[in-house]
């Protein structure tokens, strides 16, 4: 059986810094894995819409929503993992630049999901990027943290 190669499912320059391993063994598990991160969610995206749209690619084993550490509350990304390979490059291919909730979709390969992943690792609790954002986006919160903080201040 031969493979397809294709810039879509392809493995992304992106790495995750806190993976427990070396770069060798997140690239071997990242070519193998059926988990995708998805993230540029709306706070308010619930997991039946996630399923909904995620669904149309494959059978989905689990969603794992990101939380806010300190709040519990969704932070925009999540984790959408599949059965199967196939069904992932799927949804690479075809929801990866979606819109959902009026927000455009990112998704990419992850190495697997492991419990604690879930809570955002920026210092307020959320997102790292949502911290130093300058826009207003009503869809992620306001404004970002830090720069809401100097105006309270």
């Amino acid at each position: 059986m031969s493979s397809v190669s294709s810039p879509s499912i392809e493995l992304s320059s992106y790495r995750d810094q806190h993976f427990k391993g070396s770069r060798g063994e997140q690239d071997k598990l990242l070519r193998l894995t059926t988990t995708l991160y998805v993230g540029n969610l709306s706070f308010f995206t619930t997991e039946e819409q996630i399923y909904e749209l995620f669904t149309r690619c494959g059978d989905v084993r689990r969603i794992i929503m990101g939380l806010d550490k300190y709040k519990k509350t969704p932070c925009g990304f999540c984790f959408v993992e599949y059965y199967n390979r196939e069904d992932a490059e799927n949804c690479l291919r075809y929801v990866n630049g979606t819109r959902l909730d009026d927000r455009i979709v990112r998704t990419d390969w992850d190495a697997g999901f492991i419990e604690g992943r879930q809570y955002g690792r920026g210092k307020t609790g959320g997102q790292v990027r949502d911290e130093y954002r300058t826009d207003y986006d009503s869809g992620r919160g306001g404004y970002g943290k830090i720069v809401a903080q100097k105006f309270l201040n």
